[in-house]
């Protein structure tokens, strides 16, 4: 892929990412919802007890990747 490719397509990626920065908060349901009124009802996501675990594997797949596409090109 040629160097201006990549340059639109980080450019891209950036500018869609700003877009989407903020989201809007969603609306408390009226009453409560029954939920205690702790907030606005929607479930925890789970995903966030596993950032840190999810970055490592990341992490780990960019160096396994770059390590097995050098011995290819090699």
């Amino acid at each position: 892929m040629k160097t201006i490719n990549k340059l639109a397509l980080a450019f891209f990626l950036f500018v869609v990412s700003l877009a989407y920065a903020d989201t809007m908060p969603q609306p408390a349901i009226p009453g409560g919802g029954g939920n205690g009124g702790n907030g606005t009802g929607q479930p925890a996501s789970p995903i966030d007890m596993y950032v840190y675990v999810l970055a490592i594997v990341a992490i780990g797949f960019i160096v396994y990747f770059t390590k097995k596409y050098k011995s290819v090109k090699a």
